[in-house]
């Protein structure tokens, strides 16, 4: 595929932008050629607000992806599933199943509510066991297969109240597109572990160089050994543009951005990135009062 694309972000976790709401959670808006492809929806529904502060028409939507089925990607699905009538679902099936963070003194219930469920329900879902094409040029692993003995889910998370059966996490999916300047990777928060992803998406591809890799990477408490096999990882697929977003965690970002210098770049609300053919990777700069515009 030859196609121009463009990724903006809608929900993260920093917002710079003056009128831009952040929380913890993600969502990007993803060009395509003609295609548009709204990838996870925040925790709630202030990527609506976003998005028409930024100049997005999230009715344009022709699929709409998610990642996992934490509340951090799944929230904004109502509001968003009412405005976006055209838009195909994409979805693991266990996604939908109950999920559990251990606290302190209690169980904390941490995946999709049952609102987003229901309005899940009305609509046709595309289930991604197993890698889809969603459009030409542009696929989701489905189930990524976890192939290393060092990376985990990246936290302590469980399928029951009690916290007495891990959540392996089998929903996390990452989309991988054939952009103009080569392969660009959009994590959600790689509970499958970024290498395991990488690799699946190599395998899938039958390619060993990856241009581009956006998202979160779910590093927050990752041993230094990990994070170095990360970054070696990194350097072997010849990464040339790394976006951190949302779950990477600063000790995380801090290492890519001493290993890679300035081919990371921060993905806070508003950052737009455009991979074309015809332009060279250009500076940051101020597209507006609200985004901050890459040509990679």
């Amino acid at each position: 595929m030859n196609k121009d694309l463009c990724i903006t972000t809608l929900v993260e976790d920093t917002a710079p932008g003056f009128g831009l709401l952040a929380e913890h959670g993600l969502s990007f808006w993803i060009e395509y050629g003609d295609k548009r492809i709204l990838f996870d929806t925040g925790q709630s529904d202030i990527l609506v607000q976003n998005a028409k502060m930024l100049g997005i028409n999230l009715a344009e939507a022709n699929a709409i992806v998610i990642s996992h089925g934490h509340y951090d990607h799944t929230g904004g699905l109502p509001t968003v599933l009412d405005i976006a009538s055209k838009a195909k679902i994409y979805l693991h099936p266990a996604a939908t199943e109950p999920k559990f963070s251990q606290k302190v003194l209690e169980a904390k219930s941490i995946g999709i509510s049952n609102l987003a469920k229901k309005a899940v329900q009305r609509r046709h879902v595309i289930w991604t066991a197993i890698p889809a094409h969603i459009f030409p040029g542009i696929s989701v692993t489905g189930q990524v297969p976890r192939t290393n003995n060092f990376e985990d889910v990246g936290g302590a998370f469980f399928v029951d109240e009690h916290c007495q059966k891990p959540d392996e996490l089998l929903d996390d999916q990452t989309l991988f597109i054939e952009s103009a300047r080569g392969l660009v990777v959009v994590l959600g928060c790689a509970h499958s572990g970024v290498i395991n992803a990488l690799d699946y998406i190599s395998n899938l591809t039958s390619r060993n160089k990856i241009y581009a890799v956006i998202g979160g990477m779910h590093l927050l408490n990752a041993s230094r050994m990990r994070i170095a096999n990360t970054i070696e990882a990194f350097k072997k697929y010849k990464i040339q543009k790394i976006g951190i977003a949302h779950c990477t965690g600063a000790n995380a970002a801090k290492r890519f951005s001493d290993a890679f210098d300035d081919r990371c770049f921060s993905c806070s609300i508003g950052t737009q990135i455009s991979f074309e053919k015809s332009h060279k990777y250009a500076s940051a700069k101020n597209h507006n009062e609200y985004l901050s515009s890459k040509t990679l």
